[in-house]
């Protein structure tokens, strides 16, 4: 299951109630998505509410895709968030409170340590098939990607 499976709107039923509208716990849920890239009833949100919903669709949504927002993108530049909050430094409770307060979504801790730690697995199996390979330069820059990702 892909780490963006495990992403949920933060105060979803507050969020359901000011929109009056159902909406799926999870962030990146079909019927999520199609509310945020439409924009229907985004209006009837308080103004720290909306803008972080905004921020949330600017960031993720926006791609000249035929199939946005099921083209993949916005999980692509999730992951890629993740990934640039575990580059700052962040452990695994930190990454959750900064998405938490840049976003309001939110993920169990664990689930973001399984997602690193998953990320550096397979980071350790290219870097073992470029040493087969003989391919040392990328071995040593998957290596250095691995370490990145490990501290």
């Amino acid at each position: 299951m892909a780490i963006t499976d495990k992403i949920y709107v933060k105060n979803h039923r507050q969020l359901s109630s000011q929109l009056e509208t159902n909406i799926p716990k999870g962030a990146f849920k079909g019927a999520t998505l199609d509310m945020l890239f439409q924009g229907a009833g985004l209006e009837k949100l308080d103004d720290a509410t909306r803008d972080r919903v905004l921020d949330f669709t600017e960031d993720f949504l926006d791609c000249d895709c035929d199939n946005n927002p099921y083209c993949g993108c916005p999980e692509r530049k999730f992951i890629e968030y993740l990934l640039e909050l575990r580059a700052q430094g962040l452990g695994p409770d930190a990454i959750v409170d900064v998405m938490s307060d840049d976003y309001m979504v939110y993920a169990y801790s664990g689930d973001v340590l399984s997602f690193l730690d998953s990320g550096v697995r397979t980071l350790e199996a290219a870097e073992s098939l470029a040493q087969v390979e003989g391919a040392d330069d990328k071995r040593d820059e998957i290596r250095q990607s691995k370490q990145d990702l490990a501290r």
